[in-house]
């Protein structure tokens, strides 16, 4: 099965085989309780406008806004520590678990306590409702056209905590039941579990946007050009494709999960050999559908390993015409709604992290994400301008790659030691709205 991170990103795993890490304890389920997280202000995080009674029982119990462990039902993150387990389950089922910054804080919050707890082995994640996660928060995106750096602190905080879940250095597993698209599904980690209902997609193209959260990086390490493929179609993938492709890592019937999520916490333990046995026993084989899309993997291959948009799409569109290719159209149709910038970016990005290693990456979309939001080169984002592939000035598309100064760039740890630094609060786009802030 393909590596979701080959073996030359192994930063994450260098510490899950040390010795607290390979203790198993009693099989007796642990004990539950709430995390004890750091408190954190209502102006750092907090829960939807007009919460006042969640919020003044936050405040009584010491809980930062926003974070409940079997406390207000309007928390947007539970967390439970239970023995050496740690869950995280994203809490807003209407809004299909969108990553706002509240939610973005308190995982980056969550993840380096327990990090840095030994008492801490095994994370699981998993969303309530019928969503994983849909991804990131658009009424964020859509409300900042008329600002200078519209959206900065999520972007800016979601691609730093993509660095630190891709190499984190206990064992998680993700529990992805449901919609699982765009940045909610980067969450998606070590043990990807997968289900039946399950829904994979990264849309961005369709509304002028970049693949990012980490994705040019995990695309360009598919197999073949599949990366590229998704990328530019928004193409959806059932649970039992994602484990075919190498997206997940298990596929588990959805009315199994609760007794696999009892028999992990019974477990006790993050050593990674015991929880992927524990996992194995209520995973079962994938059997694609003969119309599968990974069927269909040599008319991918040969499309989209174009050089251009324009030659996938002449390309592409050569194939349907072939009897037996009307799957095709769909995508075909997708490709050609979808925003030419956007299509012309997400391509050359992915292309890109074929050389770059995770952290480059990440700086990369950045940067991408910023640009493109400062309408840099185009309004695209918002309406389609330019409307046709052709009118698409590819010295533009370079501009919008361009690194920042070294200061505004996403600041990725290069070291264990320093690990959990680069934060948004202590880089200059934080540094200066706490100064607004107080003006």
């Amino acid at each position: 099965m393909h590596q979701l991170f080959p073996p030359s990103v192994s930063d994450r795993v260098s510490t899950r085989n040390s010795p607290q890490n390979n203790r198993l304890s009693s099989t007796a389920i642990p004990r539950r309780r709430s995390t004890n997280l750091c408190r954190l202000t209502p102006s750092e995080v907090g829960r939807p406008p007009g919460d006042r009674a969640c919020q003044a029982a936050d405040d009584r119990a010491g809980r930062p806004a926003g974070l409940a462990g079997g406390g207000c039902a309007r928390a947007v993150v539970l967390a439970e520590e239970i023995g050496r387990v740690r869950i995280i389950t994203l809490n807003q089922p209407r809004r299909l678990n969108v990553l706002s910054i509240d939610v973005v804080v308190l995982l980056a919050k969550l993840l380096e306590k327990w990090e840095k707890d030994d008492a801490a082995e095994l994370i699981l994640i998993k969303g309530s409702g019928r969503a994983f996660s849909a991804g990131g928060d658009l009424k964020i995106f859509y409300d900042g056209r008329t600002s200078r750096d519209p959206s900065v602190e999520l972007f800016y905080r979601m691609y730093w905590l993509c660095y630190h879940i891709h190499t984190y250095k206990k064992t998680q597993v993700a529990l992805a039941h449901g919609i699982s698209m765009g940045a909610g599904a980067s969450l998606m980690v070590l043990f990807s579990v997968v289900t039946e209902r399950t829904v994979f997609a990264t849309p961005e193209a369709s509304f002028g946007f970049d693949t990012d959260c980490s994705f040019s990086y995990i695309y360009s390490h598919l197999p073949g050009h599949l990366g590229e493929f998704l990328g530019l179609t928004g193409a959806r993938l059932s649970g039992e494709e994602l484990v075919a492709a190498g997206l997940a890592t298990h596929f588990v019937p959805s009315e199994k999960l609760p007794e696999l999520q009892s028999r992990l916490i019974s477990l006790n333990s993050g050593e990674e050999n015991a929880v992927k046995s524990v996992i194995e026993e209520f995973s079962i084989n994938v059997q694609l559908d003969e119309n599968s899309i990974l069927n269909k993997k040599a008319t991918i291959d040969e499309c989209f390993s174009k050089d251009s948009v324009e030659e996938i799409l002449a390309s592409f569109e050569a194939e349907a015409g072939k009897e037996g290719n009307e799957w095709i159209l769909p995508f075909l149709k997708s490709l050609k709604r979808s925003s030419p910038t956007a299509l012309k970016i997400i391509l050359q990005s992915i292309r890109e992290g074929r050389k770059q290693n995770l952290s480059e990456c990440l700086k990369k979309e950045f940067r991408i994400t910023m640009n493109i939001l400062r309408t840099a080169i185009s309004g695209d984002v918002y309406e389609w301008d330019p409307p046709t592939l052709e009118a698409v000035d590819a010295g533009k598309i370079d501009l919008v790659f361009w690194p920042f100064e070294e200061d505004l760039e996403l600041k990725i740890p290069t070291g264990d030691d320093n690990r959990w630094e680069g934060k948004y609060e202590d880089s200059p786009y934080g540094i200066s709205k706490s100064l607004k802030s107080h003006l």
